[in-house]
């Protein structure tokens, strides 16, 4: 028996026998009708109707991107018009942006995990968390029923005038969709730092937290304090649309600057929205599958929270061609620099954390590793753009798409993955197959790399973006990244099949299968509805291995 376990989790994993069939009573089997799920309050199937959402929505997303590229296959336009590319390239941003990158860590891990994480029972306001839920959906219907009637082609930055005066498309309905979605995002940031403060369970201190908790409390702090402002901006471009007032328009005395400020106050906050809670995960699977407490465990939390700060300081390097003065454009690109450096901080603890560790190369720890090189290459090429001469240079080229796909899709979406195979068993009471979850995170891994790195050949060498045609010198590097996007659509397609199938045919996990520490392994696979049977008491430092002769819950 436990041969066969082995070889369905791998060589990496530590576990003695298979656990027997799951029959305790859990949150899954509470109730199996559909009041029951759309009714719940359980923070745990909360998370699982959010990772549903997402991945409808990273679909929607994902077709969008893949007429945009297969248009790029060739350099002549022949497969859409110019106004067809622009709804296509938009709608996939606006989609992925605020329906699949920023929720889909938080609402769905986030939401299942963090009760589990500090011993706490559920979020300090369960009904409000399902409201955020509904409030999600409902914002993704509104902003899909625009490519109903008749797309939307401004980009997913709706820049103005544009946007407010020029377009003929529905922009409307798309802001108001993504100003419905800002309230999920609200209700969320505030439910998760309510219960940080107040739920933790006895002995659990700020310093015995996850790093995982720790990111989704900076992550929460950026949601509450920046998303006003992303709503406040787009409802005014509503009006100047609807009513003509001169808010953004030049000809009705408006600024359009002022709207870059504003999104860009919000936007690049927003990029650490989707990238702190990849860190968080990374690193919970580092830790685990190194056996070590994770080097510098004070320094990696408060670089999350240093992230979040530095964060708010930086929207200017986004115009550092818009006019803005000489002044403002040195201030921000050495606040950019700035912005590095607690990112470095936990690239430098994550490697430290790995030295002389016992590593076993499990499918989550393949995509931390995958996490880890796709944000430092991402991160090396945003320096690259905070500095001022280098910008003028390769603003609005494919220079910067592979650059925010390295940082804002391939690192949150090799980190979400991680942390779905990671806590799957946990969530699902199954073992999925080590050999396709091996494979599934090379794949990807090797797909984007070949999908966006010549994109950053591309921009060097002058091709600008969101145009549907292109000189013919550059269709070898657009042939490269269409190929890349064809492998890499296979691997996002491979987790969707085989942790389907586990469901039905996996064995039942055990309490613990990874051996990893942290409250949320001391409890059954599935948790109960309830969390734990009692309430736990926190005694060991986070990530601190208890000693052979200590048996843990569960176990």
């Amino acid at each position: 028996m436990s041969d066969i376990l082995g070889n369905q989790l791998g060589s990496g994993a530590r576990v003695a026998e298979a656990a027997p069939p799951v029959r305790h009573k859990h949150y899954l089997n509470e109730s199996y009708t559909a009041r029951s799920w759309l009714l719940t309050t359980d923070h745990k199937r909360i998370g699982i109707l959010y990772m549903i959402a997402v991945t409808f929505f990273f679909a929607v997303g994902g077709v969008a991107a893949t007429a945009v590229r297969l248009e790029l296959l060739t350099p002549y336009g022949d497969l859409v018009q110019a106004e067809t590319y622009n709804k296509l390239f938009t709608i996939h941003g606006v989609i992925m942006v605020w329906f699949f990158l920023i929720p889909s860590i938080p609402n769905t891990l986030g939401n299942f995990l963090i009760p589990l994480m500090i011993g706490a029972e559920d979020l300090a306001f369960p009904r409000l968390n399902l409201a955020s839920w509904y409030i999600f959906m409902i914002g993704g219907l509104v902003t899909l029923s625009a490519v109903i009637f008749g797309g939307v082609d401004t980009g997913w930055t709706f820049y103005t005038p544009y946007s407010s005066v020029y377009s003929n498309t529905a922009v409307v309905l798309a802001i108001l969709g993504v100003v419905i979605a800002g309230f999920s995002s609200i209700f969320t940031g505030v439910n998760f730092v309510v219960t940080v403060h107040k739920l933790r369970a006895p002995g659990m201190t700020w310093f015995r937290l996850p790093l995982f908790v720790w990111s989704h409390y900076a992550t929460s702090l950026i949601l509450v304090l920046a998303t006003p402002v992303l709503a406040l901006v787009l409802i005014l471009v509503a009006i100047e649309r609807i009513f003509g007032v001169g808010i953004f328009d030049p000809a009705l005395g408006g600024d359009p600057l002022l709207f870059q400020h504003l999104f860009w106050f919000y936007s690049h906050p927003a990029v650490y929205i989707m990238i702190l809670p990849g860190m968080g995960v990374t690193s919970e699977i580092i830790a685990a599958f190194s056996r070590r407490r994770v080097f510098g465990y004070t320094f990696v939390a408060f670089a999350s929270l240093a992230i979040a700060t530095l964060g708010f300081l930086v929207w200017g390097h986004h115009m550092f061609v818009s006019g803005q003065s000489l002044y403002a454009g040195l201030a921000f690109s050495i606040l950019s620099f700035l912005v590095a450096i607690p990112s470095a901080v936990k690239v430098f603890n994550w490697t430290a954390t790995l030295y002389k560790g016992e590593i076993s190369f499990d499918t989550p720890m393949l995509y931390a590793l995958g996490f880890i090189g796709l944000f430092t290459v991402g991160g090396l090429t945003g320096l690259f753009l905070a500095s001022l001469a280098v910008d003028v240079h390769v603003h609005d080229s494919y220079f910067v798409v592979a650059h925010f796909h390295y940082i804002m899709v391939g690192s949150t979406v090799m980190a979400y993955l991680g942390g779905i195979h990671y806590w799957w068993p946990k969530m699902s009471g199954r073992l999925y197959s080590e050999a396709w979850g091996r494979f599934s995170a090379i794949l990807i891994f090797a797909g984007f790399n070949l999908t966006f790195f010549p994109q950053f050949v591309l921009g060097y060498l002058g091709m600008p973006r969101r145009y549907y045609q292109y000189a013919p010198d550059f269709q070898v590097f657009n042939v490269l990244s269409t190929a890349g996007a064809s492998i890499l659509a296979v691997g996002y397609l491979l987790p969707l099949f085989y942790l389907l199938l586990s469901l039905r045919d996996g064995r039942s996990a055990p309490a613990n299968p990874w051996e990893a520490t942290g409250l949320e392994w001391q409890t059954p696979s599935p948790p109960p509805k309830e969390n734990f049977h009692e309430i736990p008491v926190v005694t060991h430092e986070a990530y601190e291995r208890a000693s052979p002769d200590e048996k843990r819950v569960g176990e």
